[in-house]
C-alpha cells in the first residue's frame, strides 16, 4: 500500500474518533434497526405485548488495512459495535420498561453506554399512543497515546511518525469520563398494520471536560408499514424508514424493504444514503427472530482494492415469551340453599 493511501486511512479514522470524541458520542447504527426500535426511541418499551431480549453485532469495514503509528503499537479498531436490550409491559405502570447496553469502539476511542427506559401508553383510535423518558449513562475514553497530529506525519516510508509538537498527545495518558443525560419519544402503533416515532436523545447535550466534547441532540424519525400482497396472502411486504439528523446539520437516511413468507422467512433490502447498500434476511423459529445484513460499502473506503472495506456485516437474535398468570380461584362457594 502507498504511504499516500496510509495517511489517508489514519487521517479519516482519526477524524471519525475526534468526530465522536470532540463533538458528540457515536449514535447507534445498525442496518435491522427495525427489529430493535428501543434503542432508537424509548416510548417503545412494551410495544410488542412481549418480554422481549435482543443481542446485536456489528463489524464495520470489514477487511480494512490498518497499519499502526508506529511499528509494534496498537493499529487501532475498525468500528465494532455490540447491543442487548430488554423491554417488557408492565401493567400496573400503564406501560412498559426496558433496558438498552451499548458497546462501540473505533480507532483509540471506546464508548459504553446504559440507558433505562419507561413509557406510558393509551389506547387511541385504532392502536395505541405512548409517550417515553430514558436515562442514558456514558462512559467514554480515548488512547491518547496512539494518536497522531496530521502535522507530525514526516513522509519518510520507513519512519513516518515525526516527533509530536502536542502534548497531549506526547502525555501517553488515556483520558475517560462518565456522563449522564436523558432522551425522550413519542410512538404510535397499530399492530400489523403501521407504526411512525418521533425521538429526541441526549436532549440535555452533556459536556465532558476530561475528553473536551459534547453530547449532540440527535432527533429521529422512524416508521415503518405492513402490507399483505392480495394476490398470496401468505406475504407480507415491510418498508421501513430511518432518519436521523444531528443539531439539523448532518443527516443520515435509511430506506428499507423486507418481504416476509408466512411469518416464517424474510429477505429484502436497504439503502444508507451516501454509505452502503444492504442484503437482509433471516428466520423465525418458535419464539426466536434471528436475522443477518450485509452492507456494501458505497462512499470512498469501498474500493475493492487492497486495504479497503469490504463491507460491514451485522448479526440479530430476538426472543421474545410471556408469563401468563392464571386466574385466581374464589375461596369461598356460596350456595343459596344453606341460606335461611
Amino acid at each position: 500500500m502507498k504511504i499516500g493511501i496510509k495517511k489517508n486511512i489514519s487521517i479519516l479514522l482519526l477524524i471519525l474518533g475526534f468526530s465522536c470524541v470532540g463533538h458528540a458520542q457515536q449514535e447507534i447504527q445498525f442496518t435491522q434497526y427495525m427489529f430493535n426500535r428501543l434503542a432508537v426511541n424509548p416510548a417503545y418499551a412494551g410495544s410488542s405485548g412481549s418480554m422481549c431480549g435482543s443481542i446485536m453485532y456489528r463489524g464495520q469495514w470489514l477487511g480494512l488495512h490498518l497499519d499502526p503509528p508506529t511499528p509494534g503499537y496498537d493499529a487501532g479498531s475498525t468500528p465494532t459495535d455490540y447491543l442487548f436490550s430488554f423491554d417488557s409491559p408492565v401493567k400496573f405502570l400503564h406501560g412498559g420498561l426496558g433496558i438498552t447496553l451499548f458497546s462501540d469502539k473505533i480507532g483509540y476511542f471506546s464508548f459504553t453506554s446504559a440507558a433505562f427506559d419507561y413509557a406510558f401508553r393509551i389506547y387511541w383510535g385504532p392502536g395505541n399512543l405512548s409517550a417515553g423518558i430514558e436515562a442514558n449513562l456514558y462512559n467514554a475514553s480515548l488512547d491518547y497515546g496512539n494518536l497522531v497530529g496530521s502535522g507530525d506525519l514526516s513522509g519518510d516510508y520507513n519512519n513516518p511518525i515525526g516527533s509530536s509538537g502536542d502534548p497531549l498527545l506526547t502525555g501517553g495518558q488515556e483520558g475517560s469520563d462518565f456522563l449522564i443525560d436523558a432522551s425522550f419519544g413519542l410512538y404510535y402503533q397499530v399492530p400489523g398494520t403501521y407504526y411512525f416515532g418521533l425521538s429526541m436523545k441526549n436532549v440535555l447535550a452533556a459536556h465532558s471536560d476530561v475528553l473536551n466534547y459534547q453530547t449532540s441532540r440527535v432527533l429521529c424519525l422512524l416508521g415503518g408499514y405492513e402490507y399483505v400482497i392480495p394476490a398470496n396472502p401468505s406475504f407480507r411486504l415491510k418498508p421501513s424508514a430511518l432518519v436521523r439528523t444531528a443539531n439539523f446539520s448532518v443527516f443520515q437516511i435509511d430506506l428499507s424493504c423486507l418481504l416476509e413468507y408466512q411469518n416464517l422467512f424474510w429477505g429484502g433490502v436497504s439503502f444508507r444514503y451516501q454509505d452502503a447498500f444492504s442484503i437482509l434476511g433471516g428466520v423465525n423459529w418458535d419464539k426466536m427472530k434471528i436475522g443477518l445484513a450485509y452492507d456494501m460499502t458505497i462512499n470512498k473506503l469501498g474500493n475493492f482494492k487492497s486495504g479497503f472495506s469490504k463491507g460491514s456485516l451485522e448479526a440479530y437474535m430476538r426472543y421474545c415469551f410471556k408469563i401468563i398468570v392464571p386466574p385466581k380461584l374464589p375461596s369461598i362457594y356460596q350456595n343459596t340453599r344453606y341460606l335461611l
